[in-house]
């Protein structure tokens, strides 16, 4: 195991019309994150090329595009040794999926963890892979859940904590640039609830949550750290563009709440 703090980048980044677009955003957080001494950035859902079915422009599907930009990524990661969560649309033999690579600092491909509970209004574009991993960067390991799993599903989170993540990534899109609610304060109670969900999905299993979404006009939540107590360490003012920095005190990470779970308390009858 690492030293007892992990310093983690949460890049809460605009949507943009084009991959060229993302990629240039994408080298400008993880320059910053090398300057600023972060071992590992994390970027929102499927942010190369865009998350379809929503109310912006993405390009049409191209997978061939879409390993050139990976591979601008994990150049980029070599080039700043800072280990990248990046979201991304990605297919098989099974069809397209919303997954989220993980790329070492010195640059290895580790995998991706893919969406699987996908929302109604999704399922038109993406499918799952029915599997769930659990990944490591300097001797820390951690977990991916993304958007939906992790509001909703609150298993996709406790599958890695039960394993020993002592955080866990959530790659999200929440909020538009056209439409939607004006938020002032971080987890009000007149807010939707996914700022209310992060503190649960902590609390819930006493790990580190980093939730990171789009910088937009109209957000449902904010890029957001949250404590293994449930407490919100650190967040982004809604619709800024921004590199959160915050280091995880992984002495707190202890991840007892996920390890007392005892599924023998539910029988499935």
């Amino acid at each position: 195991m690492a030293g007892s703090v992990l310093r983690i980048g949460l890049a809460a980044a605009r949507n943009a019309p084009s991959v060229d677009e993302r990629l240039e955003a994408a080298g400008r957080f993880l320059a910053e994150a090398a300057a600023r001494d972060v071992a590992i950035v994390c970027f929102p859902e499927t942010y190369i090329p865009g998350l379809r079915g929503f109310d912006f422009p993405v390009p049409a599907r191209d997978q061939r595009r879409q390993q050139e930009a990976l591979e601008a990524i994990r150049a980029m990661a070599v080039a700043h040794r800072v280990a990248t969560v990046v979201g991304m649309e990605w297919e098989s033999a099974t069809g397209a999926h919303n997954v989220a690579f993980v790329i070492s600092r010195a640059g290895e491909i580790l995998g991706y963890q893919a969406k699987n509970q996908i929302p109604p209004e999704e399922e038109a574009f993406y499918v799952p892979d029915g599997r769930r991993r659990l990944f490591e960067v300097d001797g820390v390991p951690f977990g991916i859940t993304i958007c939906h799993e992790g509001w909703r599903y609150p298993e996709s989170v406790r599958w890695s904590a039960a394993r020993g993540a002592r955080l866990v990534f959530h790659p999200q899109l929440t909020g538009s640039d056209h439409a939607g609610p004006t938020l002032e304060r971080w987890g009000d109670p007149g807010s939707p609830y996914y700022e209310k969900a992060m503190v649960a999905r902590a609390v819930e299993n006493t790990v580190y949550f980093a939730s990171v979404n789009y910088a937009m006009r109209y957000q449902d939540s904010a890029t957001s750290v949250i404590g293994p107590d449930g407490d919100c360490l650190a967040h982004v003012p809604y619709g800024r563009e921004h590199l959160l920095v915050h280091d995880v005190d992984l002495s707190r990470a202890t991840g007892l709440s996920a390890q007392r779970f005892n599924p023998a308390f539910y029988p499935p009858t």
